[in-house]
């Protein structure tokens, strides 16, 4: 039996501690006292400590900022405390790390991101912000339109070696009418390009409603008598974004789903019931952070019993759903009308929802093989809670997708039957897009859950193989995903890329299992079998 964990996160805002001085901003202390534990406080005055004390360790030295993320305390009183750094007021992209200290407060052992040494040769651009936001601009033409730009100066240490960037959002709408962004980051001292990425976490696929049936939905009884679309427990709220088809959606956009009866939707296909596709939204929500709060003790995305937004009838014959941090939302499209209704099923609003956890824990840059592994969670947390829910309709499995894009958008035990996932790591994985390169992770899920070979699980047929020709036993899929969860919240970090996976997840079964358990060897093997040593 894995050891019991408790997991407790504390706000970015609740600490900032610059070289030497811990300071608490004036006006985030009212707030940040209330919801300080003791035992959290605890954890995060040891663990700035144990950063001013080892400070090369964690190359932390004059102009820094350290700003608390997130922090786990172990049943044993181990405690993980997560720290994003700022360098003379500017963000730093991958110079996070997590300091592991036992219960007494001594340290134990740290997590990196790539950036050690985080301070570049100077502050002052040569490109100025107006130069990076044309050059931005002009290079999302094509990709998105009525856009506007957003420069921010930072330092980019991603790559291990600190430079003065910019990281330049540009906003606007794709080519359905959808809510779009592009960032890219640029050398602020010669305007060289360094990366692009896509600012949503987007889950491309077709939807149909009406996956699970007649259920129930937890609302709101209003003043007037009415009911609302707002879940008291979980505190999320679904609205109708009316087709909106601009970047400014936010939170306060968009129309409140009420009824007279509390009977919504007709749970037909193609529904005129503008409801029907907003029932299967707000249930699957709930749903998702039902998994995560009885599974992993988890309240919520940011583990703070925040709700999101969830927007149904987003765009104009949109075909897809996505994740916006800025505005704290998911959203979903109408599909093309067509054959496509809207995505709004288990796994993919899973899927959705997951990507807002990993923003708020390791928050694996969605570039390279990091992005990989970003969209590879998304997909295994998002399938267990198809396999929580247990729905007789929508069946568990491991096909991402398949009730929204039959026969299935991307599959666990073969991920290269897609045409473009892979199956195994290699060099060149890094370069494919991040729903592809996903695949190398997703079936490692597979193989340490249900092993390699042919087998039947739940009337599908699965064949599973290895790189090496080896043969892996599985452990089940609760204990791979608990590994899983466990490597994402405490030892992986901005930069992971698949060799680290190996190590955050070998690190986290230790710590479940222990290091001589068959779920140890397990892990191991299955890595071995994609080819990640």
């Amino acid at each position: 039996m894995p050891r019991p964990l408790l997991a407790v996160s504390t706000m970015v805002a609740a600490g900032v501690m610059t070289a030497g001085v811990l300071a608490v901003p004036a006006h985030s202390q009212p707030h940040a006292v209330q919801h300080l534990t003791s035992a959290r406080d605890t954890a995060i005055a040891r663990a700035e400590a144990n950063v001013t004390r080892h400070a090369d360790t964690f190359g932390f030295g004059a102009g820094q900022a350290l700003h608390v993320k997130d922090v786990v305390i172990d049943a044993d009183g181990t405690q993980h405390v997560r720290f994003e750094r700022t360098y003379r007021g500017l963000p730093v992209v991958g110079g996070d790390f997590v300091v592991h200290q036992k219960a007494d407060g001594s340290l134990k052992a740290s997590s990196r991101a790539k950036g050690h040494k985080v301070a570049p040769r100077s502050v002052a651009p040569t490109v100025d912000s107006k130069g990076a936001a044309a050059g931005a601009l002009k290079n999302a033409q094509g990709l998105v339109g009525n856009a506007r730009s957003t420069p921010e100066l930072i330092v980019w240490a991603a790559d291990g070696t600190p430079r003065l960037a910019w990281r330049t959002t540009v906003q606007g709408t794709g080519d359905k009418g959808q809510p779009h962004g592009e960032v890219f980051v640029t050398d602020a001292t010669t305007g060289a390009a360094i990366e692009s990425y896509h600012a949503e976490r987007e889950a491309t696929g077709t939807g149909h409603s009406e996956y699970t049936g007649d259920i129930t939905v937890d609302t709101t009884q209003q003043a007037n008598g009415t009911f609302a679309l707002i879940d008291p427990t979980r505190k999320h709220t679904t609205k109708d974004a009316r087709n909106v088809s601009s970047s400014s959606l936010n939170s306060s956009s968009g129309t409140l789903f009420t009824d007279a009866d509390d009977i919504w939707g007709d749970g037909r296909k193609f529904s005129t019931d503008r409801a029907t596709a907003a029932v299967d939204a707000h249930a699957n929500t709930a749903k998702t952070f039902d998994y995560y709060k009885s599974t992993f003790g988890r309240n919520g995305i940011k583990n703070d019993g925040r709700g999101a937004t969830v927007f149904v009838h987003v765009g104009t014959k949109w075909d897809n759903a996505q994740w916006s941090d800025s505005c704290f939302c998911m959203m979903t499209g109408d599909g093309d009308g067509v054959t496509d209704p809207e995505q709004v099923d288990l796994d993919t609003m899973g899927h959705e929802m997951t990507h807002g956890v990993t923003s708020a824990t390791a928050n694996l840059r969605y570039s390279g093989e990091s992005g990989g592994l970003n969209e590879a969670t998304s997909d295994i947390l998002g399938t267990m809670v198809e396999w929580y829910a247990n729905n007789p309709i929508d069946t568990p499995d491991y096909l991402f997708s398949d009730q929204s894009t039959p026969p299935w958008l991307r599959r666990f035990d073969k991920p290269s039957l897609d045409g473009r996932s892979a199956d195994y790591w290699s060099k060149s994985v890094g370069r494919l897009d991040v729903h592809n390169s996903s695949g190398v992770g997703n079936h490692w899920f597979y193989l340490a859950s249900e092993g390699s070979g042919a087998k039947t699980i739940n009337g599908i047929a699965y064949n599973s193989p290895t790189y090496n020709g080896s043969t892996v036993t599985g452990i089940g899929n609760k204990k791979a995903s608990a590994i899983w969860y466990r490597a994402l919240t405490v030892y992986m970090t901005s930069t992971t890329d698949y060799k680290g996976a190996r190590t955050a997840t070998l690190n986290a079964a230790k710590d479940l299992y222990g290091a001589t358990s068959a779920e140890y060897a397990t892990v191991a093997a299955a890595w071995s079998a994609v080819n990640v040593s």
